[in-house]
This record gives C-alpha cells, sequence and structure tokens, in this order.
C-alpha cells in the first residue's frame, strides 16, 4: 500500500504563483509514476502532468504547459507541482497520484494510489 498526502494549496490571485508538495509514504518502492490531476465539481478527473520517477522524464497536458512544471525529490519521496501564472480556470481540487506502470500512464484508471486532494483557488 502506497499513501499520499497533498500540501499547499489555498486561494491565491490571478498570474500568481505557487507550489503543490505530495509526499509518499508506505511501499512506495512499488511506484513507477507519479501525477497530478484536478477536479472540478460536475467534472471529470483531467490529467495535469506526469513524471517517471527512475529518469524524471515528464508529460504536461495543453492546458498547463508553459505555466506548471513537475518535478520530485527521490530521497524525500516527494512530489511537486509548481503552478505559475495561475488563472480562474485553474481553480480546482488537485490530486496526485501514483502509478506502478512506467508506460504512459494518463487516465484516472492508469493510476493505483491516490491522495485525499487539495483545494487550490484563484480569484481576485
Amino acid at each position: 500500500q502506497v499513501r499520499l498526502a497533498e500540501y499547499g494549496g489555498g486561494l491565491v490571485q490571478p498570474g500568481a504563483a505557487m507550489r503543490l508538495s505530495c509526499v509518499g509514504s508506505g511501499r512506495t518502492f512499488s511506484v513507477r509514476t507519479m501525477g497530478w490531476f484536478r477536479q472540478v465539481p460536475g467534472m471529470e478527473r483531467e490529467f495535469i502532468a506526469r513524471i517517471r520517477w527512475n529518469d524524471g522524464r515528464t508529460v504536461y497536458a495543453d492546458s498547463v504547459k508553459g505555466r506548471f512544471t513537475i518535478s520530485r525529490d527521490s530521497g524525500r519521496e516527494t512530489t511537486f507541482l509548481q503552478m505559475n501564472s495561475l488563472k480562474p480556470e485553474d481553480t480546482a481540487v488537485y490530486f496526485c497520484a501514483a502509478s506502478k506502470s512506467e508506460y504512459n500512464p494518463s487516465e484516472v484508471n492508469d493510476f493505483d494510489y491516490w491522495g485525499q486532494g487539495t483545494q487550490v483557488t484563484v480569484s481576485s
């Protein structure tokens, strides 16, 4: 079992930056890819970014490319999502997720473990 906990959500103004953290514990040796998703009420959970744990290869959704950066700190079992130039449409609950697959997981069903989510609100 892998447990994930997100930190760093809150309220920010448009154009501001925010960093989310996701700390893993438990059987993290089984994890091959970490990802971030977001969800607004009434909508499906949306893939944002993923990072392959062994080589750091990253992939982003078009909606966040150039503004968001996913990274990892292997020693601290932590994954980060740096969000810059935030927009009101980035408002959502953000989830980190872990996959035992390294073969391009991008769908919700490709990920095996989930954090509880953290609210990010972008508003003036």
